[in-house]
């Protein structure tokens, strides 16, 4: 029987060792554990035998590979190659540099746009076929009515002006019915809308724009400047035709009146609405307008630049210049609109 109390350090110093049988194997195990101690290497190797050393893999045979020849690029295929995936390699000098102006938001009645006949006359016509349509309609209305709808017009337009807040037309025409014995509740608003659209009508046509604006705008829009069209007007729906009647569209990003959101000119917010749809900052927008209280002042208070056209027609606007002029100074004043160009980019490239 093998004496496994003090099993020999290794197997070299007991050759010829027979292997522990099973049973010897538990009582040398059991008294290592009962004296608390941990197995020797020498005697984990007695008592299991060693480890097979791993025989190293023989590493895999290297194909052999030739020596590469270079590949040429003629500067052609370098620049198209540049262009395509290495655009950092370009020549930066080709790249434009940002324009400081990004924007152009215009006026449109005697800024781009005049009336070949007087507001009065136009106004007469349409009240009187307004009032005749109205009458044809089945409605009872007083003899010599359509001066009191011109005068309601008047007064929704004073009173927007004065709130800063627009009175639309409808609701003027509506007002004035009711006042005359038509309560809201039985006025067809088919009727009502019809009726004030015949009396803006005479007005739709009575535009045309200013010598060389259409090639002011077109040579604005090729050059890539956005472009936004903005009025104080109570009837967007008149607005609307309008430009459409004057071929202006095709320049605009952005054609609103007043009518369309109920505040006007000289409020931010409207001009606010172009720089959200823009995704611009007001210093990077021009503001241009007749209009020293509505369009330059708005413009100022929004923070953009501002160019006066010296065009005024209106004798309003035309007093209101006046008083105004010591105190509100656009950063630039034009007298014909074909300068604004050059102006804009000289602002651009500042």
């Amino acid at each position: 029987m093998v004496d496994t109390t003090n099993p020999p350090d290794n197997e070299e110093s007991r050759p010829g060792m027979e292997p522990l049988t099973p049973e010897e194997l538990e009582q040398f195990l059991a008294r290592a554990r009962a004296q608390g101690r941990l197995l020797t290497p020498e005697e984990r190797t007695l008592v299991f035998g060693s480890r097979p050393q791993p025989t190293p893999d023989a590493p895999p045979a290297q194909p052999a590979v030739g020596e590469m020849e270079q590949a040429w690029l003629d500067a052609a295929r370098l620049a198209q190659l540049s262009e395509n995936f290495y655009p950092e390699l370009g020549d930066k000098r080709t790249q434009p540099a940002p324009r400081l102006v990004q924007g152009v938001i215009f006026d449109f009645d005697d800024t781009l746009a005049l009336r070949t006949r007087p507001l009065d006359e136009l106004m007469a016509e349409g009240a009187q076929a307004a009032v005749a349509y109205m009458r044809s309609a089945g409605m009872e209305l007083p003899d010599e009515f359509w001066p009191n709808v011109v005068e309601a017009r008047r007064f929704a337009e004073e009173k927007s002006a004065e709130e800063q807040e627009e009175h639309l037309a409808d609701d003027a025409m509506s007002f004035l019915l009711q006042f005359f014995g038509y309560p809201a509740s039985k006025l067809d608003p088919t009727v009502l809308h019809t009726a004030v659209d015949l009396f803006y009508a005479p007005e739709m046509t009575a535009w045309r724009l200013h010598e060389g604006v259409a090639e002011m705008l077109q040579r604005l829009h090729e050059a890539g400047y956005k472009l936004a069209l903005l009025a104080n007007y109570n009837l967007d729906r008149a607005f609307q035709r309008t430009v459409d009647y004057l071929g202006l569209r095709r320049y605009f990003d952005l054609c609103l009146s007043s009518a369309s959101v109920e505040y006007r000119k000289p409020d931010t917010r409207l001009f606010q609405l172009a720089l959200d749809r823009w995704d611009l900052l007001p210093y990077e927008v021009v503001v241009v307008g007749d209009s020293l209280r509505e369009d330059i002042a708005g413009g100022i208070e929004l923070g953009a630049l501002t160019a006066l056209c010296a065009t005024a027609a209106n004798p309003q606007v035309v007093h209101e210049n006046s008083e105004l002029a010591g105190q509100v100074k656009p950063d630039a004043t034009l007298a014909d609109l074909r300068l604004l160009p050059a102006q804009i980019d000289e602002w651009a490239d500042d």
